[in-house]
């Protein structure tokens, strides 16, 4: 008696997710931008226990209303995920001095050169099709990409053309097989494919 049933809520779809994580916020009476709210299913899939708890312990320590992606990152960037995602958007966004920083600081945390390596090549790859939805190439559903990964990658997309793209991924293919050779240059890869990103390939 006095206990309430609590419903677990199928989270296999992006939307759902996303749904659940603002759905926490309005329960609290607070808010948070989608943006946000997508990093955190992100990095949490449908793991509800995970994303209650996140959700609340945002609440309790932070007062800002909305909760933006900002203070999100700043809350996990001690996660090696959600590292490589802050690197990735940096990047991609053109901030060349901050997706560096943000590196180095995740090195020194442990976080392996080909992790965020990898981010960058996911990163990439919503990019170009990004760049393909908005050309009329593939639709949203055949992107088969989480939908506000694919409207914030949209944002990124100045200065981008097909011989900057190509001269991207060409480079992080270098630099993953710089890093699984065991090479002291792996911290110098990364980097490298850093700056080619902030500079569209130039």
């Amino acid at each position: 008696a006095g206990v309430s049933k609590i419903t677990v809520p199928d989270l296999k779809k992006d939307d759902a997710r996303l749904n659940f994580v603002l759905s926490l916020f309005e329960r609290q009476n607070r808010s948070i931008e989608p943006a946000a709210a997508g990093r955190i299913t992100e990095v949490l899939g449908g793991k509800t226990d995970q994303l209650a708890a996140l959700c609340s312990q945002l609440c309790f320590d932070f007062e800002d209303n909305p909760i933006t992606l900002k203070i999100v990152d700043q809350y996990l960037i001690s996660d090696p995920q959600v590292t490589g995602f802050f690197v990735a958007d940096k990047a991609a966004e053109g901030n060349y001095a901050q997706a560096i920083l943000a590196s180095r600081r995740a090195i020194l945390q442990g976080v392996d050169a080909i992790a965020l390596i990898g981010s960058l090549a996911a990163k990439m790859r919503i990019i170009t099709k990004a760049i393909a939805v908005k050309n009329g190439e593939i639709s949203n559903a055949q992107a088969k990409v989480n939908p506000w990964a694919l409207k914030m990658a949209m944002r990124d997309l100045g200065g981008w053309n097909d011989d900057g793209i190509r001269k991207c991924f060409k480079c992080l293919a270098w630099a993953d097989e710089q890093c699984k050779g065991g090479t002291s240059d792996a911290d110098y890869a990364l980097e490298k494919c850093i700056s080619m990103i902030a500079c569209r390939g130039r």
